[in-house]
């Protein structure tokens, strides 16, 4: 992917249209061989639904409201199988989940959070990543996992 020099290289707010992200989804699992449950695709639909980061305690509470049943570890089941094949992100320092941008590709990316409203932007510029592994490199590091989360106030909550 190239980029301008004077391209925004940030997105709108980590939201994007439900439907269409779940059809991806369910487009990528297909051509991966992966089995989307029913149970997968719900909580799938829940995390997308979010206007922001949802925890998984929230997305429960719903699921409770269709499926009185549901227990956490069916949650988490869904959620890790969600992360492994890279639909989701999940935000560590907020123990949060959001939808990703981009779910037909593993990369990974780095997310603007706002300690005010707590919505999540990705940052869809892949020379950070590339930035950080090539340091990690030239220092002997060999990394395997990468999230990096920059904590600040989002232009809405400024202007408020």
């Amino acid at each position: 992917m190239s980029h301008d020099a004077d391209s925004s290289h940030a997105h709108p707010p980590h939201h994007h249209d439900a439907k269409g992200f779940v059809r991806a989804v369910e487009h990528a699992s297909a051509e991966r061989g992966l089995r989307l449950t029913p149970l997968r695709k719900e909580v799938l639909e829940l995390v997308a639904a979010a206007r922001k980061p949802v925890k998984a305690y929230d997305l429960l509470d719903l699921l409770r409201e269709k499926h009185g049943n549901a227990a956490p570890p069916t949650v988490y089941r869904a959620l890790d199988f969600l992360l492994e094949h890279g639909f989701i992100h999940k935000l560590e320092s907020i123990n949060a989940f959001v939808s990703c941008h981009h779910p037909a590709q593993a990369h990974q990316v780095p997310f603007l959070i706002c300690d005010t409203c707590s919505s999540a932007q990705e940052v869809c510029d892949e020379r950070v990543a590339e930035l950080i592994e090539a340091q990690a490199r030239a220092l002997g590091f060999r990394p395997q996992a990468q999230t990096l989360e920059v904590h600040g106030i989002c232009k809405h909550c400024r202007k408020a």
